[in-house]
């Protein structure tokens, strides 16, 4: 069985190239509220597991995990997810995590890679 690779970015860091190569690239840029607005978590990341019960109690976030899971355990389901946010660093990331153990639960290899939740929080130019 191939690993499936989960990979977390920021758009705002790929300076308005492509995102990462994947079978789904999920943009959770609207979909989600930005965590980071609660200046508590401010200056941590989604590798941290406050970060991710905050973002896993965001309205629609365990959908979202739910519905990548069944996706990745299809037979012939994808190798490479990429979920990306504003910055990489709340929700991104800590959809990552989750999603990760997610599958690990059902059974599954996983790899993951954050591309930007080490870099310094970027300021956005909209309301994405």
């Amino acid at each position: 069985m191939h690993p499936i690779r989960l990979i977390s970015f920021g758009y705002l860091h790929l300076k308005g190239g492509p995102p990462p190569t994947a079978d789904r690239v999920e943009d959770v840029r609207d979909r989600l509220r930005d965590p980071a607005a609660a200046r508590d978590i401010l200056d941590l990341d989604g590798l941290d597991p406050r970060v991710q019960r905050i973002v896993l109690n965001t309205p629609g976030a365990r959908e979202l995990i739910d519905n990548l899971a069944d996706y990745a355990g299809l037979p012939a389901g994808p190798r490479r997810i990429a979920i990306g946010c504003a910055g990489g660093r709340h929700r991104a990331s800590g959809l990552t995590e989750i999603l990760a153990r997610e599958l690990r639960d059902r059974g599954h290899q996983v790899e993951v890679e954050h591309l930007h939740v080490h870099l310094p929080r970027v300021l956005k130019n909209s309301d994405r």
